[in-house]
């Protein structure tokens, strides 16, 4: 036992580098930072759901111990995420803690042609006493582009002798802009590639908690200092009030569940009134359903779509203006930046740029481009006029106010309100965190269920 409680201190420690853990109540804290909303990083949030449903969202997936707790940053409202350590001594990364994916993967030292590793931290097994050789090439397509590496075996936080991904190939740009050095899976091994184990099921059959649960708090506070918190091995009552509304996983992959009406108002809008597939979502930041769900939903109250072509910078306009003043060559436009980006990038590393300045003008330059999804965007002057809206799960109505579905970026004049609803080529409902900032959420590996509370 007491060797126990040694590993798992350790390995928190070392994630928190200079950090010291708060243990009163017997549960492992750290301070979590907190950053405001910023328009930009809204294309970032979309990253973690292409990332996963390019790849696992195929339609084949749906069906036609103690408590250790980790700290979650929350990125601008749009990710969150924390820190990991891998290897002897640790190495530490920023990862997702996703529940929609089950994979661990982070940047290999091999990687040497892809600019998304340049940017990001990167794991050197030969820095690792505990590294374990395994070698098998895999690959990930997502639907914004793929990672390809090879699988090796080290000791993962709590979770010892974890099998996961050194990516040797990123190939995308939104790989490059990305905050996150990888991803860590928390979903079902039935959806891993290549049946990896996942950090997850290896906590468990070590024995590492107490429980067969963890749960996820993210606060809803944006002058909060913490961001959230996700607790392994059980729950902290303090993140919520009243009792769980449970509900049983309806197929394992995901953490999916059926879901009920959804209503506007209180009156019901027709979607979901014979139940909808639903999944519970870390790594999406906002709510997503099948497209024209979303849109039926956005209609209702009076939201109109965002094309993107406001955010147009001085510098790129010139070309962005050139090639958007025919709407049907908005494929071209996306290829003819791409080209341009990576051209630019090569010569600016040549010249020895630094990282900042690089990632400054490619971040300008996805700013600028039209969005092929939208986004929906309100008057905020009008939030205070707008209904609630209400997710049936469990017979139980979980409501969500104006304030709570509406993201607001910018300060002042410059101030923009942009829907939490997005539609989505699948056939269920993802409820991201702006779901999960209002409901403190179980994820119950044990019994294979999921429950919902209110959230403080």
């Amino acid at each position: 036992m007491g060797h126990k409680y040694f590993v798992i201190w350790f390995c928190l420690w070392a994630v928190s580098l200079s950090l010291l853990p708060d243990r009163s109540n017997a549960l492992v804290r750290i301070a979590l930072k907190k950053r405001k909303l910023d328009v930009r990083d809204l294309d970032n949030a979309r990253i973690a759901r292409k990332l996963r449903y390019g790849h696992e969202g195929s339609a084949h997936r749906f069906g036609s111990g103690e408590e250790d707790i980790v700290p979650l940053n929350n990125y601008l409202d749009a990710q969150y995420y924390g820190e990991i350590g891998i290897g002897t001594p640790p190495q530490t990364f920023t990862v997702i803690f996703d529940t929609g994916s089950s994979n661990l993967w982070v940047p290999s030292s091999k990687c040497y042609l892809s600019l998304a590793c340049y940017f990001h931290s990167k794991y050197k097994a030969s820095q690792s006493s505990t590294y374990t050789k395994i070698g098998t090439t895999v690959e990930i397509t997502y639907g914004s582009g793929s990672i390809s590496g090879f699988l090796s075996k080290d000791n993962v936080e709590v979770g010892d002798l974890t099998v996961f991904i050194e990516a040797t190939q990123e190939s995308s740009l939104t790989f490059v802009l990305a905050r996150f050095d990888g991803i860590l899976g928390l979903g079902f091994q039935e959806i891993a590639v290549a049946n990896v184990t996942p950090v997850w099921y290896n906590m468990v059959q070590q024995d590492l908690v107490k429980d067969e649960v963890f749960s996820f708090w993210l606060s809803s506070d944006p002058n909060a200092k913490e961001g959230g918190e996700i607790v392994f091995g059980g729950v902290d009552p303090k993140h919520y009030i009243g009792k769980h509304v449970y509900v049983p996983v309806t197929k394992k992959g995901y953490w999916q569940f059926e879901m009920g009406d959804i209503l506007i108002g209180g009156q019901s809008t027709g979607v979901c009134e014979n139940g909808c597939a639903a999944i519970v979502d870390s790594g999406t930041s906002l709510l997503a359903g099948p497209t024209v769900q979303p849109d039926k939903v956005c209609s209702q109250i009076g939201l109109c779509l965002f094309n993107g072509t406001q955010l147009v910078r001085n510098g790129i306009e010139m070309v962005v203006e050139k090639e958007s003043r025919n709407e049907t060559r908005a494929g071209d436009l996306l290829c003819t930046a791409c080209e341009m980006t990576a051209i630019w990038i090569k010569n600016q590393l040549k010249q020895k740029e630094t990282k900042d300045r690089v990632l400054n003008y490619v971040s300008q330059l996805c700013e600028s481009l039209p969005n092929p999804t939208g986004e929906t965007l309100i008057d905020c002057n009008k939030i205070s006029d707008m209904p609630n809206i209400t997710f049936t799960i469990g017979s139980t109505p979980f409501n969500l106010t104006p304030e709570q579905y509406i993201l607001k970026t910018g300060d002042g004049l410059a101030t923009v309100c942009i829907s939490g609803f997005m539609g989505f080529d699948l056939p269920l409902w993802i409820l991201g965190d702006v779901f999960m900032r209002v409901y403190h959420t179980v994820f119950d590996y044990g019994n294979l269920e999921l429950g919902f509370a209110e959230a403080v």
